[in-house]
């Protein structure tokens, strides 16, 4: 039976720490910093790059071919620059001292980027110019081909937490040029070279440390299993570097244009607390599915880190669910027939609403379909979302 609920968000005892919030991250920053005011550790942010295009997913996994709009990268030069420059005084206001941010652009607004960062976290906090380098994408004839993203790093101040050897690589038996090769008294194998009359030795089982040039790292392929269907995807290796590099377990690591969620999911699999922030509700639906996909049961009834999705009004879409109803020992059971929606289904849980109104998922499907079973207490309250994170709640007759 359809009613009228009043829905703030949704509670999970599972797939946190974390925590999300629907709206835009500028309008947002004073409830942040009224919170959060320097409590954050690391901040990882891919804005995006002023291209003037249209972004959207092909959800992985959807039953029929969908391409979902997203969001709309149109603002004008200087509509852009403004709402950057209120996301990044935030930012600074947000991060402890000990805390760092890593900005990821593109050559369109890198240069701008540069001196507004320079502005507000001060010349003397910028720490790296990080170029991202990767072989996929298309070649051009008029100019060289641009395959590089620029990620700008600066630090609070000068008690900032990184740590290098947690991002080292093994350097491995690769060959290695004029550099002979032995093995020690204790059978560890090295190279040495002889340079300015000092001998240099290097141990192949010492780690590499990456330089602010990134190579090692490939741009996410047409069929990479790590793949969403968001056009704007990055690959999670990118993001566990910085993480690993900037923040301890337990520390808080924000995003605040959360996009395919792939700062949550890297940070939270690492032991870190997320905070997410996106505009767009297929980026909220989006980062629901992945922090559950861990959780592929449906039970919800875990003990485990938990995660809260927040928005001021709920995204309603048009959705119809057409289930049988069965009920016993206080309990009821729905099985779906099917459903209808322009934007397909991505998701449908069972539960209860609390005082604070919360819904409160006690059973959950991905991807659901006919035959699918969800079981809750009686009075239970139906959510079902859509791909473009849309959304229809039921109540369920005792």
């Amino acid at each position: 039976m359809e009613r009228n609920f009043v829905v703030r968000g949704e509670a999970y005892p599972v797939g946190g720490p974390g925590r999300f919030l629907l709206g835009r991250a500028e309008e947002l920053a004073p409830e942040l910093m009224g919170e959060y005011e320097g409590r954050v550790r690391l901040i990882c942010i891919d804005p995006p790059f002023g291209t003037g295009e249209t972004f959207s997913i092909k959800p992985a996994g959807a039953k029929q071919k969908l391409i979902v709009p997203v969001y709309s990268d149109s603002l004008g030069e200087k509509a852009y620059l403004d709402m950057m420059r209120k996301v990044l005084r935030a930012c600074h206001a947000l991060l402890a001292a000990d805390g760092s941010i890593y900005l990821h652009i593109d050559y369109r607004m890198s240069a701008k980027l540069r001196l507004m960062m320079d502005e507000i976290f001060g010349e003397e906090n910028f720490l790296n110019e990080i170029i991202w380098t990767y072989k996929s994408g298309g070649r051009s004839l008029r100019h060289y081909s641009r395959k590089h993203d620029t990620i700008l790093f600066y630090r609070k101040s000068p008690s900032v937490y990184f740590d290098i050897a947690a991002v080292g690589m093994p350097r491995g038996p690769q060959k290695r040029n004029n550099m002979k090769r032995t093995v020690d008294a204790d059978g560890r194998v090295c190279f040495s070279i002889r340079s300015g009359g000092k001998t240099y030795t290097y141990y192949e089982d010492t780690p590499i440390y990456p330089s602010d040039v990134w190579d090692d790292i490939e741009h996410m392929h047409q069929r990479d299993p790590e793949r969403t269907g968001f056009a704007t995807q990055k690959p999670a290796a990118l993001l566990r570097r910085m993480i690993l590099a900037s923040s301890k377990e337990g520390d808080l690591v924000a995003d605040f244009f959360s996009g395919s969620g792939t700062t949550a999911a890297a940070a939270s699999a690492l032991g870190r607390h997320y905070l997410a922030v996106d505009s767009s509700p297929a980026a909220m639906g989006m980062l629901r599915r992945r922090q559950l996909e861990g959780h592929r049961e449906g039970s919800l009834l875990k003990d485990a880190a938990g995660m809260r999705i927040e928005y001021a009004v709920v995204p309603e879409a048009d959705i119809a669910a057409d289930y049988a109803a069965s009920r016993a020992d206080g309990r009821v059971e729905l099985t779906f027939r099917g459903f209808s929606s322009e934007w397909g289904v991505a998701y449908a849980a069972l539960g209860a609403i609390d005082a604070d109104g919360f819904f409160r998922p006690e059973n959950y499907a991905l991807l659901p379909v006919p035959g699918v079973r969800l079981t809750a207490r009686a009075g239970a309250v139906l959510q079902v979302c859509d791909y473009a994170g849309g959304m229809k709640f039921w109540g369920i007759d005792n």
